[in-house]
């Protein structure tokens, strides 16, 4: 049997050498052969220096792939699934808050039959506010998605080679991998551990990056926000009409009594607010319509010691090969 490890890396010139150092002692110790897929996404440290280091140093056992610039962690995970030759393919971050020491734990539940092979992190050592938020975001957007979607389950899973083959079948441009994963399907096992300290560098995911990304996810896998616009279009309508029957009503009975400024610019400033966001939301689905229509690669390598897989070749742009 044959493993392929892909570890996207994005300005972890610090941590990348002690990474390689134990997956390298880890999968050493395995019965099974062994490929590392290192992806740099544009890094603007030393971390492809690092990488190219690593390769050169270890060469049977190591292919790296290396952006013209940053294209973000999504297409980064997608090159090095295209990349990988594995009979089965494990995703994890290079700062290791994705314990290596798991992998041996995911091939024997891999042996067992299951194409995907899923580690769920506690919640150890986060702050408390995005711990709570991290719920009511997964609690309220599993309400809306298409998929099932699960607090602490990540992009850390080992997959088969017919779950890799389905996911990077799909064509679309958006992606949106903790969707895209539980999309396809196919024999699933979960298990826990204890959440890691990351060893070196900074974290990349700020408040804002948080956001957006909760936004793809609501999203990417559903159109109902569309709908709740027509409804939510419908209601204020509809208390409009009493609104103006309630007027109505009471200048017949009572006269007309002078009219309420206050209410009146509240009441535009807030529909005009509603409108905004309802504009915004539509402007979201067409503008990624826009993208998907563009048909532009998910990224362009600059620099490789691989070969360009013979499958979907428009997905990248060959650039210099190191041997």
């Amino acid at each position: 049997m044959k493993l392929s490890v892909v570890v996207p890396c994005y300005d972890e010139e610090e941590v990348i050498g002690q990474f390689d150092e134990e997956i390298r002692t880890v999968l050493g110790q395995l019965a099974v052969e062994y490929e590392l897929c290192y992806v740099d996404d544009g890094s603007t440290d030393g971390t492809l220096h690092r990488i190219r280091t690593l390769a050169q140093q270890h060469r049977p056992t190591t292919r790296y792939l290396s952006f013209s610039r940053n294209f973000g962690k999504e297409s980064a995970m997608l090159a090095g699934l295209k990349e990988a030759s594995g009979d089965a393919v494990i995703l994890m971050d290079a700062d290791l808050q994705h314990p290596p020491q798991l992998i041996e734990k995911m091939l024997d539940l891999y042996q067992l039959g299951h194409d995907q092979v899923i580690a769920k992190r506690s919640r150890d050592g986060d702050k408390p506010l995005r711990s709570v938020c991290s719920r009511l975001y997964y609690r309220a957007i599993n309400k809306w998605v298409d998929v099932e979607l699960t607090d602490g389950v990540g992009d850390f899973r080992l997959l088969s080679r017919t779950a890799v083959d389905a996911l990077v079948s799909l064509p679309e441009y958006n992606r949106f991998s903790k969707g895209l994963f539980s999309w396809i399907g196919f024999d699933t096992v979960t298990f826990d551990y204890r959440n890691a300290r990351r060893e070196g560098g900074r974290t990349k995911w700020c408040f804002g990056a948080l956001v957006n990304y909760g936004i793809d996810g609501m999203i990417s896998f559903n159109s109902r926000p569309l709908r709740v616009a027509i409804y939510t279009g419908l209601s204020l309508a509809a208390l409009a009409a009493a609104y103006a029957l309630w007027i109505v009503g009471a200048a017949v009975a009572g006269g007309i009594t002078a009219p309420g400024y206050v209410t009146l610019v509240a009441i535009i400033v807030g529909l005009g607010g509603l409108q905004m966001v309802m504009l915004g939301l539509i402007g979201e689905y067409i503008g990624r319509i826009y993208y998907e229509t563009k048909r532009r690669p998910h990224f362009l390598v600059k620099e490789t010691n691989g070969t360009t897989p013979t499958h979907t070749p428009t997905a990248r742009v060959a650039g210099r090969t190191r041997r």
